[in-house]
Formats: C-alpha cells, sequence, structure tokens
C-alpha cells in the first residue's frame, strides 16, 4: 500500500475520533474518494442476520435499495462467505465502461457486521487491497460508536423489541469472536421476543469460559432470571470461583429475587486452550454435544444437578474432557431440537447435529454454520417458534489456525 493510501486511513482515523454514528458515512466516502473508491455504501446486518440494511450517508436520504437480503444478493454473498466479491460490472456497464462494483465484508475477528459496497475505476489489486483496509478500519470505527448510538440500534432492527430481549441483548456478548485458539458463534431467536434463553463467554488469559441458560417461561420475568443468571457468573467468575461454587451463587441470586417461584437451567464451562480439557457443570440443561471429524463424536453426559433458583439444596459436580484439536462444542436450549413442523414432528437431536455436521464438511465458519441453522428451524416452522431457541458453537483449534474463519 503507498505512503499516500496510509496517510489518508490516517486522517480518517484521527477525524473519526470527534465523529459521532451519524457522521461516519460521509466521512469515510470522502476519504475513499481520496484513494480512488467511490459511490461507497455501508450495510449493517440486521439482528437476526437475514437483511443488510444500508446505513443512510445523510440524514432523511431517499434509498433505492435500503434493504437486501443475505441469501440472495452478492452484498450478501459477500457477508456469507467472508470474502470479497468483485470487481463487477453489468454487461452494459462494461460496454459503456463503467465503474466496477466491489462488495467488501465488514469484519471484527469473525463478528460480521456488514458489507462495505463501492466503486473503482480499474479492476486493480492494488485498489482491492486499499478497500479492504479501507472496511478492516471502518469496522473498528463502527464498533467504537454503536454502543452509544440509537440510530445503530435503529437500522439493524426490523421491528419492535421487546422490553426483556431489550435488556439481554445488552448484557450478552457479539454472536462471534476468535483468536488462534478458538472460534466462537452463536444464535438466539426469537430475536426480538426472546424472554429466557441466554449465552455467554469470555477470554481471561490461557482460559475460555462458555456458558448458555434457559430460563422458566417465556415473559419479562424469565429475561430478569436469565440477565441475573449472567449477572452473577460473571460477577462470581471474575472473583475467581469455582464452576460448581458459581453455580451455586446463581442459585442463591435466582432465589433472593424469586424466592424459589423461579429458576434457570444452564451450562457452566471452562476450556484450558493450551491443553484442550474442558471442565463442566450442568444444572438441568440438556448436554452439549461434540462435533468433529466429519461426524457426531459424543455428548458430554453427566449427572445434571438441579436447576439453579429451587428452593432444595444440591450439591453440583464438575465434569471434565480432553478435547481434541477441531472439536466443536454445541450448546443448545431445548427449543432446537424440540422445534416442529406443521404436523407435529419434532426437528430432533440427528436432525440438529446432522446439520451442524455437513456445514463444517462444507468448510463454513461457526458464525455462519449457526446462521444457516437459525434459518432452518425457522423454516421448518413456518417462521413461527413454538419455544426460544439458542445455540453456542466453539471450535477449538489448539492455536494452529492460519485464519480465524
Amino acid at each position: 500500500m503507498c505512503a499516500g493510501v496510509d496517510g489518508v486511513l490516517g486522517e480518517l482515523l484521527e477525524a473519526g475520533h470527534l465523529c459521532d454514528f451519524d457522521s461516519l458515512p460521509m466521512l469515510v466516502a470522502r476519504h475513499a474518494a481520496a484513494v480512488g473508491l467511490g459511490d461507497l455504501r455501508i450495510y449493517l446486518v440486521d439482528r437476526q442476520q437475514a437483511v443488510l440494511r444500508v446505513l443512510p450517508r445523510v440524514p432523511d436520504e431517499v434509498l433505492g435499495e435500503p434493504e437486501l437480503k443475505i441469501d440472495d444478493s452478492l452484498p450478501g454473498l459477500a457477508f456469507r462467505d467472508i470474502e470479497v466479491v468483485g470487481p463487477y460490472r453489468t454487461p452494459e456497464e462494461e460496454a459503456a465502461g463503467e465503474p466496477y462494483w466491489l462488495w467488501v465484508p465488514m469484519l471484527d475477528g469473525t463478528e460480521r457486521v456488514g458489507v462495505m459496497e463501492l466503486r473503482m475505476p480499474q479492476a486493480r489489486r492494488d485498489l482491492i487491497e486499499r478497500a479492504r483496509a479501507l472496511a478492516s478500519l471502518v469496522t473498528l470505527m463502527i464498533i467504537s460508536k454503536r454502543v452509544h448510538s440509537d440510530t445503530f440500534a435503529r437500522i439493524t432492527r426490523t421491528r419492535r423489541m421487546s422490553l426483556a430481549a431489550e435488556v439481554q441483548w445488552q448484557l450478552m456478548p457479539p454472536l462471534a469472536f476468535a483468536n488462534k485458539e478458538v472460534v466462537v458463534g452463536a444464535a438466539l431467536e426469537p430475536a426480538y421476543e426472546v424472554g429466557g434463553d441466554a449465552f455467554s463467554y469470555a477470554l481471561s488469559g490461557r482460559s475460555f469460559y462458555l456458558s448458555i441458560f434457559d430460563a422458566m417461561g417465556h415473559d419479562t420475568s424469565a429475561g430478569l432470571t436469565a440477565s441475573i443468571a449472567i449477572g452473577s457468573w460473571r460477577s462470581h467468575r471474575r472473583m475467581g470461583l469455582g464452576l460448581a461454587a458459581i453455580s451455586e451463587a446463581i442459585a442463591r441470586d435466582v432465589i433472593e429475587q424469586f424466592d424459589g417461584e423461579r429458576y434457570v437451567t444452564g451450562i457452566l464451562s471452562h476450556l484450558d486452550l493450551d491443553t484442550g480439557e474442558l471442565t463442566w457443570v450442568n444444572r438441568g440443561h440438556p448436554p452439549p454435544l461434540i462435533i468433529g471429524g466429519g461426524r457426531w463424536i459424543d455428548t458430554l453426559e453427566s449427572e445434571p444437578a438441579l436447576p439453579m433458583g429451587l428452593l432444595l439444596p444440591e450439591r453440583p459436580r464438575e465434569y471434565r474432557r480432553r478435547l481434541e484439536p477441531g472439536d466443536r462444542l454445541l450448546y443448545y436450549t431445548d427449543g432446537i431440537p424440540e422445534a416442529r413442523d406443521p404436523s407435529g414432528e419434532l426437528f430432533g437431536m440427528e436432525r440438529f447435529a446432522g446439520f451442524v455436521v455437513r456445514q463444517e464438511a462444507k468448510g463454513l465458519s461457526a458464525p455462519e454454520t449457526l446462521r444457516q441453522l437459525m434459518r432452518d428451524i425457522l423454516l421448518y416452522q413456518n417462521g413461527r417458534l413454538q419455544d426460544d431457541a439458542a445455540v453456542l458453537l466453539a471450535e477449538w483449534r489448539a492455536g494452529t489456525a492460519a485464519r480465524v474463519f
């Protein structure tokens, strides 16, 4: 990359410090034009990862195509495959000598924020690399500003969000994460009305923590129960407690709030990134699966302790299992295998595990595998879930990954 391009990107980064989220598209477009990239447009993925929604360059901008389907568009292809699509132009544009179209995925690790669309005068590799660098920088700028932007929240929603979902989404981490040792993907439906399902993951040195919860009920109280579980999980984990002790602390916190009238099931686990040793506690939750080598290897069977929040004494036990490099851990709530089609047939464990195995064989990333899984489950139920459904997929790569997706 030439020094001029470096300078422009540096100027963009400097200007971005005092740029609010709504002013970002115009700021980026001006700097993109300075390095030969025009007609820039930013598309953000919606909460359900079904469509890409354009971020207006100015307020009240009249848009030709404000929303594009991820599964049926060229920008969607860039999002799905995490690859640059283009340079491209139609035969008519070719004959007229029009600029080329290019679509670049906007990534933070494996979190797919959206897609950048732009035009370039010539199909040159250096222009494509400029576009990649620009997309990487703009993604980081968006992430730094989205937390305090209602515009971001509005653009990435296709309908109203319930109170419980509003609270829970603020407590959960992004739907994807990756480093050289582990790749994580997550999905949660119904995204706008979720009431009791939740997931969490966190990295601490060479330790990676994963959890999934399913609170009793499907109302605001269920959402509050799940939120208490996540908050307690984080607080006591950061105090250095072991998994069994943390699960007991969560139970006490739920009891304190609901006096035994509400409970939450869950899997609390810890993965040693150096050795692949997994430690977990099961509090009345469906056991996770291990997927690897193109098949469903095993189920993490254990004697489940009682759900957290019941007014009954319990002494949970920790279990251990050594993973092999490339193994995928599949955590889920019962809304996945218990989904029913209109005839009443269950989605089932075999169909669930088989779907993940097939996507693994295709080389799909964990985040894209789960995005497609949720689309398949929604289709199976004609778009109407009978229960909340959450899934968390983590692949241990033992530091061997050349790429994170």
